[in-house]
């Protein structure tokens, strides 16, 4: 069955009906106009602010950009004016592609070249960047300067982002569908060229809504105030962290460049409820609140993602912030997440585990052939649901394998409990294969970080003659105990807590890990370096 709206153009049953992100905001602003909907360090920007910018925003790029569908590249960092155009990007149909400004220049290069982006908003600080690019890149046609900063190349049109979101813009009528894509994410590329994920309106308003319902975020007197060092051209502080609050009515604050003492001021300052930090950062926070103690009551969700945790930090966690959850969120770039999330009580009776799906994914584990595998036995684990991203741009061949038999397939291995819980094991391309058995790099690595003296590890598999391949760790010291013995101390300490074939063969010491801006470890770097370095310490 179907209604008969010939009485109707298009346009009109499209803006009455739509799943699109920038009439979200939209909602919000018509909800809650003077509440604040970013603190951007010291400056509170209200809904009626920022959807009034956006607005604007979007009118002027579609008179730029009169093509539906259209990237626009993004070299933002956090901040309300990056939300900004991203709700102006979605209101005038067009594709946000926020780039991490974290990579080489080069990396950029290939990304905007591969999209064929005509149009870069770009903050002062990377105007220098993207001036040495410009001679290359060759579809862009106009550049969108937000600050103050001038560009040396005069083939392109410059423009001021201040100049182009201001004023009294009704709201801009084009057409959405909700199927049309609303971002374009490139992969971290740890192994590879990065892929861009194409991700529509629908997939992002739907993820939005099942995160402010996991998340508890409360549409009405009690909204919740998120704060996020995360940047925001990544997933996780774009997709779960923000947009959730966001849509639901609440304040999102932006506090700059992460500091241990930094956070806590402003957890303390605006009654934070919920916040997301790396491991890294949650071990750094809790020494802070040990040594000059802040008001933390506030916080009801303290999440942490991109790495395990240890027992004893977790245990720390808990215990500074006393009211919080403390739980672990996962998912990727091509299923917004989160996808899986522990529920508050698998922080004691699944602590390792991802948690089971929220209620809009289906999660299972699949074979080679790409059958379902029953309850507690291996596989790789996919999924299926309005989460999952419409594919690549522009790689035919990665969208054939990633979609194969009606699942996407994730690339991570692990099983469900029978309680539907999911147990991640290792990335596929890192399970290590030594002596007949296979070894979660994912398991050592969260006993390895728990060893007296380590502040990190990361668990490669190196090419080994006798063993296929020999489990290594690389560690970096948290100056407690001596350089020169902390190897040692791993392996022993190694031996008390692990089988033996998942025992580090050899132990080598860093200064740092290489990571990605979102704080995962190149572990391609990693073997790299390896493979130039000879350790002295035996198993």
């Amino acid at each position: 069955m179907k209604p008969d709206l010939s009485g109707l153009s298009p346009l009109d049953v499209n803006l009455a009906t739509r799943a699109c992100v920038g009439d979200a905001i939209g909602r919000s602003a018509a909800m809650f106009p003077d509440r604040v909907a970013v603190l951007d360090r010291a400056e509170p920007v209200t809904y009626r602010q920022l959807d009034e910018a956006a607005e604007a925003l979007a009118v002027s790029l579609h008179r730029i950009v009169d093509e539906r569908q259209t990237p626009v590249t993004m070299l933002m960092g956090n901040s309300w004016r990056f939300l900004a155009t991203y709700f102006a990007c979605a209101k005038a149909s067009l594709v946000a592609m926020p780039v991490n400004v974290t990579l080489a220049p080069s990396d950029i290069e290939w990304i905007i070249t591969d999209a064929a982006s005509p149009v870069v908003v770009v903050d002062a600080a990377f105007v220098p960047i993207l001036d040495g690019l410009l001679t290359e890149l060759t579809t862009v046609t106009t550049v969108i300067v937000v600050g103050d900063a001038s560009l040396a190349n005069t083939r392109v049109t410059t423009l001021r982002w201040d100049d182009l979101a201001v004023g009294d813009a009704a709201p801009l009528a084009v057409l959405v569908e909700d199927r049309d894509t609303v971002q374009c994410l490139y992969t971290s590329g740890t192994t590879s060229r990065p892929k861009g994920v194409l991700v529509s309106h629908l997939s992002v308003l739907v993820a939005s809504l099942t995160n402010a319902l996991m998340m508890e975020h409360r549409w009405g007197t009690e909204p919740s105030t998120l704060l996020n060092v995360l940047p925001l051209f990544h997933t996780t502080a774009l997709n779960t962290l923000c947009l959730p609050v966001l849509v639901t009515g609440g304040t999102v604050v932006l506090p700059g460049p992460f500091t241990p003492a930094g956070v806590l001021d402003a957890v303390e300052a605006n009654q934070v409820t919920h916040m997301m930090l790396l491991p890294m950062m949650w071990a750094a926070i809790v020494n802070e609140q040990a040594s000059a103690p802040r008001d933390v009551t506030s916080v009801r969700r303290a999440v942490y993602a991109m790495a395990p945790m240890s027992r004893e930090l977790l245990d720390r966690v808990d215990a500074t912030f006393a009211n919080a959850a403390v739980i672990l969120g996962s998912g990727q770039t091509e299923v917004v997440p989160a996808t899986v999330l522990q529920w508050p009580e698998h922080r004691t009776s699944a602590p390792e585990s991802w948690g089971p799906s929220v209620p809009t994914v289906r999660t299972d584990c699949l074979d080679l052939d790409g059958h379902v595998v029953p309850v507690d036995e291996t596989g790789e684990i996919a999924y299926r649901g309005p989460h999952v991203a419409s594919g690549y741009w522009n790689n035919r061949d990665a969208n054939t394998a990633a979609f194969a038999k009606g699942w996407f397939h994730s690339g991570d291995i692990g099983h469900l409990d029978a309680n539907g819980v999911v147990w991640f094991s290792d990335r596929l391309k890192d399970i290590i294969k030594t002596g007949g058995e296979n070894v979660s790099s994912v398991d050592v690595e969260r006993v390895v970080s728990s060893a007296p003296g380590v502040a990190e590890s990361v668990i490669v598999g190196v090419p080994d003659e006798h063993w296929g391949e020999a489990v290594w760790a690389v560690v970096v010291p948290d100056g407690t105990l001596d350089p020169a013995l902390l190897a040692a101390s791993v392996i022993a300490y190694a031996k008390d807590h692990l089988a033996g074939f998942q025992v580090p063969k050899r132990v080598l010491v860093a200064d740092q890990l290489p990571k990605t801006a979102t704080g995962k470890t190149r572990k391609h770097e990693v073997r790299d370096w390896v493979a130039t370095h000879t350790p002295t310490d035996p198993a």
